[in-house]
């Protein structure tokens, strides 16, 4: 895939990651649906298949869950530089997509939880606080029951199938999280064994 890519547009994508970085209520993971609408929908910058794979890869590999930013800014820079067709000569872009992604996601936030998790723990015992903390829950699972939704239908167009049996799958899985003490790897490795077999 290739794309063009103005100054304009790398500001644009820092300042859209930036206020994503904002809304990250419990992680990067909770604005996949947003990120999604501006990267494959609004911009064009991915495809689907790009968007989805640098989700999943990211998650299966060790280390931070925000690592999938970093690879949806790398493969922007990397269309931008003309796709993989390009070569070594598009690594420069593809390194400046990942920092700008990752500057924004990671600044507004980490800034933010700095001084409010100071100004938290002076007032923790306050009623608005504890109030505030409490009615957080619910919006984290909805950003996360969405999340899972463009995940689900990204792969189905995909693999051109219909998407029923991710939904059992997601749901047999959130299931086991809930009410066993499974460790996530297992379900994990489950799941790369599903796909590498081809069932999902």
């Amino acid at each position: 895939m290739s794309i063009h890519m103005a100054a304009s547009d790398w500001l644009a994508l820092l300042l859209q990651f930036m206020f994503l970085s904002l809304i990250s209520i419990s992680g990067a993971i909770t604005t996949v649906p947003d990120m999604h609408r501006y990267l494959v929908a609004q911009q064009g910058w991915l495809t689907d298949a790009q968007f989805t794979s640098s989700v999943a890869i990211a998650q299966a590999a060790p280390g931070p869950n925000v690592l999938f930013v970093a690879l949806m800014g790398w493969n922007v820079g990397i269309n931008a530089a003309g796709g993989m067709e390009a070569g070594m000569r598009a690594w420069p872009l593809g390194l400046a997509g990942l920092l700008v992604t990752l500057i924004g996601i990671m600044l507004p936030s980490t800034t933010l939880t700095y001084f409010a998790t100071r100004w938290g723990h002076r007032n923790r015992e306050r009623r608005g606080v504890r109030a505030f903390k409490q009615g957080m829950a619910p919006v984290v699972i909805g950003l996360l029951g969405a999340t899972a939704w463009v995940l689900a239908a990204g792969n189905a167009e995909a693999s051109n199938s219909a998407p029923w049996h991710l939904w059992l799958l997601t749901a047999a899985a959130a299931v086991v999280v809930w009410r066993t003490r499974i460790h996530l790897l297992w379900l994990l490795g489950a799941g790369a064994l599903l796909g590498g077999l081809g069932i999902v």
